[in-house]
């Protein structure tokens, strides 16, 4: 795909429906945060997590176990 291409799909999205719009904004983040091994949580995500947090379901050492198994992912 070359550049021409690029701005064309660019241009294209700004008529779709947010839904639409957000959904390949999250496409496009997953890929960056591949490419990059950088991942920036959503708001959503971030709201789950403290959801998570404050319910008591995981202890301290198991959601330490979860992050270092994203950390090395």
């Amino acid at each position: 795909m070359n550049e021409e291409q690029i701005e064309a799909v660019l241009v294209g999205v700004r008529s779709w429906p947010r839904k639409d719009q957000e959904e390949l904004a999250e496409f496009a983040r997953d890929i960056e945060a591949r490419r990059s091994g950088v991942h920036r949580a959503t708001a959503e995500e971030l709201r789950a997590i403290d959801e998570a947090d404050v319910s008591g379901i995981e202890t301290d050492a198991e959601v330490e176990a979860a992050f270092k198994t994203f950390r090395s992912a």
